[in-house]
């Protein structure tokens, strides 16, 4: 362009250009060395525009790229999978915790599967029963716990206090949840004697348990134990009742033990 402008401007007459010198001036383009270099970014830039923008020749079908298009992502899991940069990145979900001293979350919502209510459910063994002198048959705490942990998995299952300790005169007592695979099963209050202020430690361990055994009633574990006549009938054929004295008193009473268990010992003899 200046080139072209230079070419008129020697073609007019010396005084047409003194008359029309200012109007030249306007026209006179303000270039510089500086802007005639463009940055080879820009360069290229305008390379790749005028390559998209040029329209497909006549009569051409444009096809596409089909296969770009497709290994594209479509959503934003696909997105945040792919590794795209950019990718908005979905908020992750808030856990909301369970406060299990007020919740009946899960509570006769669904039966457990067939095989944990076979293991919750299976008879007891007899030589797992013990009994205590004044003839009350129980299960030992720790065998309540073993079928639970083969039931649920160890960390399956849970004690969730729901009260405070209660601290009396001689009884601990507190109510727990047993909580199953993220849901409430049961409720129960346990208690535990205790006969000096030093055993008050021991006495919440063991209303604890206590509590344990009785909420597994209500998953039916261990349930012939609150059967009368199964009661009976153990103590009929696994047990015996024995005259035996208290050797510091002198004073004689009868005592339950098993069969195959030892005589009593001191203090007490047969």
């Amino acid at each position: 362009m200046a080139n072209l402008l230079r070419q008129c401007t020697t073609a007019l007459s010396p005084a047409t250009r003194l008359c029309h010198r200012p109007a030249l001036r306007s026209l006179r383009p303000s270039f510089s060395k500086r802007s005639l270099v463009a940055p080879q970014s820009s360069l290229v830039f305008s390379a790749n525009a005028s390559t998209a923008s040029t329209p497909p020749p006549a009569g051409a079908t444009s096809t596409g790229n089909p296969a770009t298009v497709n290994s594209l992502p479509n959503t934003a899991a696909e997105m945040n999978s792919s590794g795209v940069e950019g990718a908005a990145t979905a908020p992750e979900p808030v856990q909301q915790h369970t406060d299990w001293s007020k919740s009946y979350y899960g509570l006769s919502t669904q039966a457990f599967a067939p095989e944990i209510a076979d293991v919750l459910l299976a008879p007891i063994e007899p030589l797992d029963i013990e009994v205590k002198p004044d003839g009350l048959i129980y299960l030992p705490e720790i065998k309540y716990r073993r079928v639970l942990n083969k039931a649920f998995g160890p960390g399956g299952w849970g004690l969730a206090p729901r009260s405070e300790t209660n601290v009396g005169p001689k009884i601990v007592s507190r109510e727990y949840a047993l909580v199953c695979h993220g849901r409430l099963v049961a409720i129960a209050r346990g208690e535990q004697e205790y006969f000096d202020p030093s055993g008050i430690a021991t006495a919440t361990e063991a209303c604890k348990s206590n509590a344990l055994m009785r909420c597994c009633k209500d998953l039916g574990v261990a349930s012939e134990l609150w059967d009368p006549r199964f009661i009976r009938e153990f103590k009929a054929k696994q047990c015996v009742e024995v005259f035996a004295e208290h050797l510091p008193t002198k004073k004689k009473k009868k005592l339950w033990r098993r069969r195959d268990q030892p005589k009593f010992s001191y203090p007490y003899q047969e």
